[in-house]
């Protein structure tokens, strides 16, 4: 990473700053760019090491943790498997999983494709039983979709989150008692309703008798994935197992990947991305996206085709940066949406004036391209959307398999 050059907005992205803070260090000469390049700053990795994210970059002990393996096997159940994306990378960290829980079709048509062998069940939840698999997993991972509570007094109890599919997953790690779980969600989660929904989660996985690690927001770009998507981990320890362990979060990769990285051959895939099925935009959409160029959007745009473009929303307050938005090969994509080719979630080609394609999404969610996708075109990058950025999942289990590892050395 040492001769790599970074851009101002992904500078701006990795130490969660501002363009316009960037701008005024560049004033006060606090930071001063090396070059410009397409218009952009960028600066030398080395100028920017006493920064915390970017000294961890450069101390990167990645390809170490890539050679951790389980002391024995271990054994996963996951709710609300989605696509396969944490599934896929807790694969790959070593675990072996007993059971996958979906409700759509079309994604456990996804999984069972891609992986014969796994037991998926497509079921609603909370018509599980999940008590046959007590003292037989180690692991209880799922991403539940975020749903609020009604409160009622200041603590809400197990029961009280009856009805919410936290309480599901809550459920299964009762009756299961793995020695560890792992809960994943969107960043808005550590906001929501000022904190009291998270605070209520924890509580309760409390009281089933884990103990907590500190809540994190990861940022994908960190760990091998060329994408800005952040998400929320939460993890326990069963409390007879949590004394004399430390759980340590995964190192960064020592570079952020960009969408050059996924689109063509290097070290993140073999080959240059494959042709593959994807969304089209009506002609008069064409004409006007070609006039925006990479990583730009609405506003790059003639004054007569932002009005055109935009309507009555042209004369709103608010910044609106998904409208019309291209992506840049030199910058990680922006964090993917359920559809591309909407107005307000705009993922456009960096080179041509298309939406990105299916095995592109994939890529950018680093799916090898052998995993394919069932169901209609909305369903699959509806699936690719939601999913759990594989090289994520596998970083996140990699650092669960050393914390297994450090658990069987100290109980055997």
């Amino acid at each position: 990473m040492n001769n790599r050059m970074v851009s101002r907005t992904t500078v701006a992205d990795i130490l969660s700053v501002s363009k316009y803070t960037l701008e005024r260090w560049e004033e006060n000469n606090k930071l001063v760019p090396q070059s410009i390049k397409n218009g952009e700053p960028v600066y030398s990795i080395e100028q920017l090491k006493d920064f915390k994210p970017f000294s961890k970059l450069l101390n990167s002990s990645w390809d170490e943790e890539c050679k951790i393996k389980p002391a024995r096997e271990y054994t996963s159940v996951e709710l609300f498997s989605g696509a396969g994306g944490l599934a896929l990378g807790l694969e790959q960290a070593g675990f072996t999983h007993l059971l996958l829980n979906e409700l759509d079709p079309d994604a456990c048509n996804t999984l069972r494709f891609n992986r014969p062998n796994w037991r998926v069940i497509e079921a609603d939840v909370s018509q599980l039983d999940f008590s046959a698999y007590q003292g037989k997993v180690d692991l209880v991972a799922g991403g539940f979709p975020c749903q609020a509570f009604s409160y009622a007094g200041n603590k809400l109890g197990f029961q009280d989150t009856r009805g919410t599919l936290f309480f599901e997953f809550a459920r299964a790690v009762n009756e299961i008692k793995p020695k560890i779980f792992l809960a994943e969600n969107v960043r808005g989660l550590m906001s929501h309703d000022k904190g009291r929904t998270l605070q209520t989660m924890q509580s309760v996985m409390e009281s089933l008798g884990y103990t907590l690690i500190e809540p994190k927001v990861l940022k994908a770009m960190f760990y091998k994935v060329p994408q800005k998507r952040e998400r929320l981990f939460l993890i326990g320890i069963r409390n007879d197992l949590a004394n004399g362990v430390e759980y340590q979060w995964p190192s960064p990769y020592y570079r952020v990947l960009t969408l050059r990285d996924a689109f063509y051959a290097g070290e993140l895939y073999d080959t240059d991305v494959p042709e593959s099925e994807g969304q089209e935009y009506p002609l008069r959409k064409k004409q006007i996206m070609e006039k925006v160029p990479p990583g730009g959007y609405w506003k790059d745009l003639p004054i007569e085709l932002q009005k055109e473009y935009m309507k009555k929303s042209f004369y709103l307050s608010g910044g609106k940066t998904g409208v019309a938005r291209r992506l840049s090969l030199d910058e990680p994509s922006l964090t993917l949406t359920c559809s591309p080719a909407q107005k307000q979630t705009e993922r456009c080609h960096p080179i041509e004036t298309r939406p990105l394609q299916i095995r592109e999404y994939a890529r950018i969610q680093t799916f090898p391209d052998a995993w394919q996708f069932y169901g209609s075109l909305s369903s699959k990058y509806k699936q690719i959307g939601n999913a759990v950025p594989v090289n994520l999942a596998a970083a996140v289990g990699r650092s669960l398999v050393r914390l297994l590892n450090d658990i069987e050395a100290i109980n055997n």
